[in-house]
């Protein structure tokens, strides 16, 4: 009986330790949980130089041996759960008329909402993020400070469930989502920044609170 319990659990060893990989074809079918399990994806942080160079979002996830699988990754996936970490195709995204370009961006699930971290585009791009001496500069030498700046700057933007659009998560949006928790609120109305790693905590926080 003790030998038989040994090898029971010596096979259940590698189904615990094996990652969940789930591929969501599109934002329905993340939003309900019905996504396509798969066991051969690998995720890798792509270089800051890469960033600068191609543009797009800090992960790069792919299929092992697989170069069709790979190719519908980087196009048409629409986002990726590998146990509990999440990431949305940046391909997919848009914050009002900008692209974020191509990839994977980190993602925090909060109920049914999604919120991701990616590069700051647009108007956030020039009011959170865009080095001063870039605006002075202008033309193609401002234009290149401003996008070595922004290879380290990250934001959180809110994705719409029920359009796909995608908005910006800075004090205002975040005091609205903390309305239920004033001390949360007060605290980030205190903050004088709005990147990613300032707006993450609250949001992790809020997550803590509403489960």
């Amino acid at each position: 009986m003790k030998t038989f319990g040994l090898l029971l659990s010596l096979l259940l060893v590698p189904a615990v330790c094996s990652a969940q990989q789930i591929m969501y074809s599109n934002l329905e079918t993340l939003v309900e949980g019905r996504g396509d399990t798969v066991t051969i994806l690998r995720v890798a942080k792509r270089a800051k130089n890469q960033i600068y160079l191609m543009g797009g979002a800090d992960y790069r996830i792919e299929a092992v041996g697989n170069k069709g699988l790979t190719r519908y990754l980087r196009r048409r996936c629409y986002a990726v759960r590998v146990d509990t970490a999440l990431y949305v195709n940046c391909r997919k995204m848009r914050y009002k008329k900008f692209r974020l370009g191509g990839w994977y961006a980190p993602a925090l699930q909060v109920g049914r909402n999604v919120y991701y971290c990616a590069q700051p585009v647009g108007q956030v791009a020039a009011s959170t993020a865009t080095p001063p001496d870039a605006v002075k500069l202008g033309g193609e030498v401002g234009n290149a400070i401003a996008a070595s700046g922004l290879v380290n700057e990250r934001v959180y933007y809110e994705l719409d469930t029920a359009t796909g659009r995608s908005g910006f998560v800075g004090r205002e949006r975040m005091s609205e989502l903390l309305a239920a928790y004033p001390d949360l609120q007060e605290a980030v109305l205190r903050e004088t920044s709005e990147s990613a790693d300032v707006m993450g905590k609250y949001l992790r926080a809020l997550k803590a609170r509403e489960k």
